[in-house]
Formats: C-alpha cells, sequence, structure tokens
C-alpha cells in the first residue's frame, strides 16, 4: 500500500517549484491563481527571492502548500494513495491533495494560520530546540519538571529525535538538563517562535473560526492526523483535530508506526526536500521511501 506524505515548514528552498510552472501548463494555472488569491506574486518569492524571504512564516507555509499540492496535482493517474498524512503544515497539503479541501480552501486557511502564527510569535518571544539522543519519556519528563516556564515536546519526529517548544528562558533551562541527562544535542532551531505549544493559543483561536467557515469533504482515502495518529475520514473529526494541531505536539513517529501497521509499504514524499523519507526510515528501515519535488 502506498502512502503520500507532504513536509512542513524548514523545507523551503529558492527556486522551489520552478520546474513545474515552466513545464506544466496545469501546474501553471494553479500557481497563477494562488498569486491572485493571495494579492502577492508569491512565484516570485519562491522561484527567485532570497532565503530570507522565504524564511517567513507568511511566505514559507504558503510557498511550501503550493509546492506540494500541486505537485499532487500534476500527477495525475500516478497520485492513487492509499493513505496520506502531513508534518504539521503539511497536514493541509495532505487534505487538499485527498480531496477534503478544495485548492482555493486549503491556500486561505494556509495564509491564515501562518500569518496569525506570525502574530502569536510576536506576542511572545519564544522558541524551539531540537533534542537528540534520548528517549522522548525523558525529554517529557525534563519538559514536565520545568514549572515556572512554559516548555512542551513539540514534534516526535522519529525515535531519538524530538522537538520541544516554550519561552526563550524555558528552552534555555531544557536544553541545559537534557544534556545534563544525557542528550547527544540539545541545539535551538532559528525559528520564528513556540510552535505547536500553548504559546499558539491566540492563532488557535483565530484559526478556528476559520477553519469552523471552511467545508470540508469526505477525504478520497483516510488521512492520518498530527493530533490523533490514527486513520481519519469524518470532516468533523479531521476539522477538530486540525484546529487542535496548533498547540498540540505533531506525533510523526506515532502516525508513521499506524500507517505501517495498516498496510504502508511505500511511503512518497511530494514536496520540496526529503526530511520526511529520512525520518520514516529512521522509524523502520525496511520501508520503501521515495520523492518528488
Amino acid at each position: 500500500m502506498k502512502a503520500f506524505v507532504f513536509p512542513g515548514q524548514g523545507a523551503q528552498f529558492v527556486g522551489m517549484g520552478k520546474d513545474l510552472y515552466e513545464t506544466s501548463p496545469v501546474a501553471k494555472d494553479l500557481f497563477e491563481k494562488a498569486n491572485e488569491i493571495l494579492g502577492f506574486r508569491i512565484t516570485d518569492l519562491m522561484f527567485s527571492g532570497t532565503d530570507e524571504d522565504l524564511r517567513q512564516t507568511k511566505v514559507t507555509q504558503p510557498a511550501i502548500f503550493l509546492h506540494s499540492v500541486i505537485l499532487a496535482k500534476t500527477l495525475g493517474e500516478e497520485f492513487k494513495p492509499d493513505m496520506v498524512a502531513g508534518h504539521s503544515l503539511g497536514e493541509f497539503s495532505a487534505l487538499v491533495a485527498a480531496n477534503s479541501l478544495s485548492f482555493e480552501d486549503g491556500l486561505k486557511l494556509v495564509y491564515k494560520r501562518a500569518l496569525a502564527m506570525q502574530k502569536a510569535c510576536e506576542l511572545n518571544p519564544s522558541t524551539m530546540a531540537a533534542v537528540l539522543g534520548l528517549p522522548d519519556e525523558k525529554v517529557e519528563e525534563v519538559c514536565a519538571s520545568i514549572t515556572d516556564e512554559i516548555v512542551v515536546p513539540a514534534n516526535y519526529n522519529c525515535p531519538g529525535q524530538i522537538v520541544i517548544s516554550g519561552t526563550n528562558a524555558g528552552i534555555d533551562k531544557a536544553c541545559e538538563l537534557l544534556k545534563e541527562a544525557g542528550a547527544k544535542r540539545a541545539l535551538k532551531l532559528s525559528v520564528g517562535g513556540a510552535f505547536h505549544s500553548p504559546l499558539m493559543n491566540p492563532a488557535k483561536e483565530e484559526l478556528e473560526k476559520a477553519i469552523n467557515e471552511t467545508q470540508f469533504s469526505k477525504p478520497i482515502c483516510p488521512v492520518y492526523q498530527n493530533v490523533t495518529t490514527v486513520a481519519e475520514t469524518e470532516p468533523e473529526a479531521i476539522k477538530k483535530n486540525l484546529i487542535a494541531q496548533l498547540t498540540a505536539p505533531v506525533k510523526w513517529t506515532q502516525s508513521a508506526e499506524h500507517m505501517i501497521a495498516d498496510g504502508a509499504t511505500e511511503f512518497v514524499e511530494l514536496g520540496p526536500g526529503a526530511v520526511l523519507q529520512g525520518l520514516v526510515k529512521k522509524i523502520n528501515k525496511e520501508i520503501a521511501t521515495s520523492g518528488k519535488q
């Protein structure tokens, strides 16, 4: 069984999507439609902007979404998923690719999400850190031991790799304690804020209204969502999980394990980079992985 997976923030690169735009009339139409919906030429930033342009959350998120979704739309008969999943932002790409959300609605929600998250980051200066070489339980225990600041596990990427999220002081304190506990690395990331933590509550409230006002349909195959990690096909449940996702951890390890347990034998990553292929291999090295970008 074939699982298609969609990357999240951090996978962007200058030039992303340019070949698609130049070689596929379908892709060109969709990119131009996106420029219209957004009210600025995101294609200029994607194809020939700077790394700095692409690092802005309000550009990064729609850019990665567009690259991933348009790839899926240009595959035609090749795109026959038995299941789909996306990492954080990638969950929106997965839902559009699986026809649960229209292209236009998906893009509007992603842009709204990006602006709301950027605003939440400005309200509370905060950050994230990657932690390598410790069991999940140990990282959870250290985060829970810090009670005067906000620090939580944010991304369960693969065994031995967790990203934590929280206030600047909380992350500094956690990194020290995690190194003392034996972490190979506890390294602060250059991100705009504490994604997938309670500090994203203002963004969650803003996005909740937009998601509830958007039409969702039953997807063409099960979607494994970050919050619950299990197969979902009911539109109301999908919406609920999508709203919860902003302040809850991305349980990628558990999602991939459930997809494999449910019969996935091949994972195909659609979008920039190859991060998810690497994570799947670390979760189960027997599984076939490939990607298109």
